[in-house]
Formats: C-alpha cells, sequence, structure tokens
C-alpha cells in the first residue's frame, strides 16, 4: 500500500532533511523548488533574477560542523569547523546524493496556492512549472521556505534617506567589497551579517561606520547553557565590551548574539568606527543619536528579513510572528494535523538538526504514530511558552522565533520517543554516557534511542574530538597528544553521581 503523499515546500537545509525523512517514515515526498538547485540562501550567486539565495561570497556558518549536520550524516572530517558557504553546498549536495533524493526535487517549480479540501482530508496545491500551472493533491504539507523571505528596509524610521545622494541598498543586495573601494560607508544593524560586511568592507573602503541602537555580545564560541552573569563575564574578560562601544542593553541570553570575532580587532585598529543609532540622513551625510554627524557614500541596511507565505490561504493569521503555532511546527485551529511549518524559527544554535527533528516528529503525525493535543491544550501551551518568551527575548523582529537550541531539541525529541536516557545509557555503555554528559550536545545523540535509531550514532559521537582536531593538523608534528582537560577518574566519578541522583529523584 503507498504511503501518504507529503509536499515539501522549498529545497533548502530544512526541505532537504523533510524529504529523507519522508522517505525514512515510508511516505511519498514531492518537492517543489522555486529555483533550478538545492541549498536555498547557502547557493551563492553573482547575480539571479530574485534576491533569495543571495548570500554575500565570503558568507561562513557561524555554528561548528559538528553542530550543523544532520543526525544520521556528519561532514566530512576534512571539513575546517566552521564551514564557508562553498563547503556547505557541498555538504548539502553529498547528502543529496547519498539519500537520493533530488528525484524527489521539481526545480523551477512555484507553489501559487494551498488550499484544504472541504472534509479536511486532502490539500489541493497549485503550482507553476515553466510557465504552465498544474494542480496535485496530498495528504501533508510542509512548509520549508524558511525564515529569510523577505528584506526588512525600514525606509520610514530613517527621514531624510530619500534625499540621500550616495547609494543605499538592503545588505541582501551585497556580494563582495570590490566596488566599494575608497568609499566611506556606514553599516546599519549589528546582526551576523552587519558585522561580517563591515568587518569585509574595512579592507577596501576610506572608513566604516556601524551603526546599532543596542549593542551586541560578540563571541563565536558562546555559552549559551550557563547563566547570563557568568557567560558575560567571561565574554567581557576576552575584550570590555564598554570600552569598545558594544556594551549591550539587554542579557546575553535575550538577544541573539552576534558571531563576529574579527571586530574587536578592526575596532581597536579605527579601520570600524561604532556609531548609535542613525537619527537622519542628510544628501552628504548621517546624524547620529548623540549628535554627531559623518560624510557617507554608502548606506546599507543589515536589518534583517521577515517571513511570508502569500500561497497559504489566510497567510496573515496563520503564522503572525507572536508565537502562534504549537512549538513552532503546528497551526491548532486546523481541524486535521496536514500541515506543518519546518525551520520557521531561529535556535540559538544550528538549524539543520533542528529543523530535521521537526521533520521527525511532523511526519509520525502525519502517519498517526503521534497525536496533537486538543485545540484547547495546544493552545494553552502556546501562551505559557509566549508569557515566557516575553519575559527572556527581547520584543524584536530578530528574537520572534527564537528559542533555546537544546531546551527545543529535548522538547520535540521527547514527543517521539527518542530522548537520550542517561541513566540507561550509562549501565550497558558508560563511556558513551560519560562522553553524552560531558561533552557537546551534538545532533547524534537524538539517534540513539528509539524511532529513527541509527546504527552509527554512537561512533560518531565518541570521535567528534578527533574529527574537531583533524581539520587544525594540516602540519605533521612529533609529539604525544596533550591529556584530556578532565581527568577520565573524575569525568566517570561525576557521572556515577549523576547516575544515582537521577535514580534517586
Amino acid at each position: 500500500m503507498p504511503g501518504k503523499r507529503i509536499a515539501v515546500i522549498g529545497a533548502g537545509v530544512s526541505g532537504l532533511g523533510a524529504i529523507k525523512i519522508c522517505l525514512e517514515e515510508g511516505l511519498e515526498p514531492t518537492c517543489f523548488e522555486g529555483t533550478n538547485d538545492i541549498g536555498g540562501l547557502w547557493r551563492y550567486q553573482v547575480r539571479d533574477y530574485e534576491w533569495q539565495g543571495k548570500y554575500y561570497k565570503s558568507a561562513t556558518s557561524n555554528t561548528s560542523k559538528e553542530m550543523t549536520t544532520y543526525r544520521d550524516y556528519p561532514s566530512p572530517d576534512r571539513f575546517p569547523n566552521y564551514l564557508h558557504n562553498s563547503r556547505i553546498m557541498e555538504y548539502l549536495r553529498m547528502y543529496a546524493q547519498h539519500f537520493d533524493l533530488t528525484k524527489h526535487i521539481r526545480f523551477l517549480s512555484k507553489v501559487h496556492s494551498v488550499r484544504k479540501r472541504s472534509d479536511f482530508s486532502c490539500t489541493d496545491v497549485l503550482v507553476e512549472t515553466t510557465g504552465k500551472q498544474e494542480s496535485y493533491v496530498f495528504d501533508g504539507i510542509m512548509v520549508c521556505s524558511g525564515l529569510h523571505t523577505e528584506p526588512i528596509l525600514p525606509l520610514q524610521n530613517f527621514p531624510g534617506i530619500n534625499r540621500f545622494k550616495g547609494q543605499y541598498t538592503h545588505s541582501c543586495e551585497y556580494r563582495s567589497p570590490e566596488k566599494f573601494q575608497g568609499k566611506k560607508i556606514i553599516v546599519v544593524g549589528i546582526g551576523n551579517s552587519g558585522a561580517d560586511l563591515a568587518i569585509e568592507l574595512s579592507h577596501v573602503a576610506s572608513q566604516v561606520y556601524l551603526s546599532t541602537r543596542r549593542g551586541t555580545i560578540l563571541n563565536k564560541f558562546y555559552p549559551t547553557f550557563l547563566i547570563n552573569r557568568w557567560a558575560e563575564n567571561k565574554l567581557n574578560a576576552r575584550f570590555n565590551h564598554d570600552v569598545y562601544g558594544l556594551l549591550p542593553k539587554h542579557r546575553l541570553l535575550s538577544h541573539q548574539a552576534t558571531c563576529g570575532d574579527d571586530l574587536p580587532n578592526h575596532i581597536i585598529s579605527g579601520r570600524v568606527l561604532i556609531k548609535s543609532d542613525v537619527r537622519e540622513f542628510t544628501e552628504t551625510s548621517a546624524i547620529f543619536g548623540d549628535g554627531t554627524e559623518e560624510d557617507l557614500d554608502v548606506v546599507i541596511f543589515a536589518t534583517g528579513y521577515t517571513f511570508s507565505f502569500p500561497f497559504l490561504e489566510n497567510n496573515a493569521t496563520v503564522l503572525d510572528s507572536q508565537h502562534s503555532m504549537f512549538k513552532f511546527v503546528f497551526p491548532p485551529q486546523l481541524e486535521k494535523p496536514t500541515l506543518a511549518f519546518i525551520g520557521i524559527l531561529q535556535p540559538v544554535g544550528a538549524t539543520i538538526p533542528t529543523s530535521e527533528l521537526q521533520s521527525r516528529w511532523a511526519m509520525r503525525v502525519f502517519k498517526g504514530s503521534n497525536k496533537l493535543p486538543s485545540v484547547r491544550g495546544m493552545t494553552a501551551d502556546i501562551r505559557r511558552k509566549r508569557k515566557r518568551f516575553g519575559k527572556e527575548f527581547l520584543n524584536n523582529p530578530r528574537d520572534t522565533c527564537r528559542v533555546q537550541y537544546v531546551e527545543y531539541m529535548d522538547e520535540i525529541v521527547s514527543e517521539i520517543g527518542a530522548k537520550p536516557n542517561l541513566p540507561s545509557i550509562f549501565l550497558w555503555d558508560p563511556k558513551l554516557a560519560i562522553e553524552i554528559f560531558f561533552g557537546p550536545c551534538t545532533p547524534y545523540q537524538y539517534r540513539l534511542q528509539g524511532p529513527g535509531k541509527w546504527a552509527g550514532a554512537r561512533r560518531a559521537i565518541l570521535i567528534r574530538r578527533e574529527r574537531i582536531i583533524k581539520p587544525l593538523r594540516t602540519r605533521t608534528l612529533i609529539c604525544d597528544q596533550p591529556p584530556s582537560s578532565v581527568p577520565f577518574w573524575l569525568k566517570s566519578a561525576c557521572a556515577a553521581l549523576l547516575f544515582v541522583l537521577l535514580r534517586v529523584f
């Protein structure tokens, strides 16, 4: 008997994972991709008819390769620990080829509408391919088109920008720095893209200004699981954010941290100057909130993106940026759970493993293996989370869909019964339990037990340290490997104590 038919919208990192999980669960996926290739935002293009996919040439992941991976397909150990966009594309192509995913993708196919049938049993999908429209019927829809569908260019917030005689643009149009040689440039916004562009442009520009309203915390190796005070002290020990003009008005974990390790060096050398928010523009300059004024040639708005789903009925109410979906996946008001959003969130960590877990849960709901709570139960959960998020995060577009990485993955994996049971693992494999407890929360641990178990998960966890070190060993040295920072006996003692405490409580 054929499996249920599932439509996957988008062949980026979330869409590829959704196709693979569909096949794993015995379902029949058809993926519709508007462009002619996989990769979504990670596919660098010099020029295209749309902005989508236009990452700048030097864009590099700000999460490590051991975190930025599908749970049953580690990236090659020869890859560097932080991947350039070309490496991520190479990994995605390897993944698609290994699991034979491409044959399930219909390229140059834009979804125009998704409409439920009157009995809610199936969904009609209207797709345009090479100028022709075709209609399909599916049992489930997975929206994997991503958060970054529409660039935000808030010109109304910057008086005078229309009379500015220089060039202004959104960061999504930026490719490389060559044409900005000798220019005076301001980058508005200090998110990851803003910091990256300011650093890169400072090598060719006569001066780069970086405008921020709130400041930011800078570090690629941020310890998100620790309390704010401890983490902020450690980060400030690296360099004083106040002295560098970066001291934020928020706590570390309440807003997205910026991953730009090179920025302090560029600030201290004067290549990048930190400025307050722009009050207004003149024909040739920007006037800042503190009253200072700087002459400019170019304005780049690194002001982020928003998401939009014009192909859905009641687009504005299905997803309203206010945590209106059950665990960021299922709209609670549907008569039957036939629609799931995958990767439409911002984890404080990597998207690939997070969206893959969402797909595993969604597929089991589509199949009937898992049941959702009642509408009342889902709505109550949404309200509780909305209230909690209001305390944890700023009321800011960058934080409307933000979740804590490990906490969220544990929550989703618990829905499908695949959360690793540490006491159980300790009994039959203490070495593995110790590595999980003391090591980073890599995606492989969610393939150790339960549905979707992967035979290679144990080995992937145990050799991850070697995988991290290997790309750094580009020079042959004859010496003993340095001892572990934590003695094995101490790890064993702590793990045993943890096991006892878990059994007791």
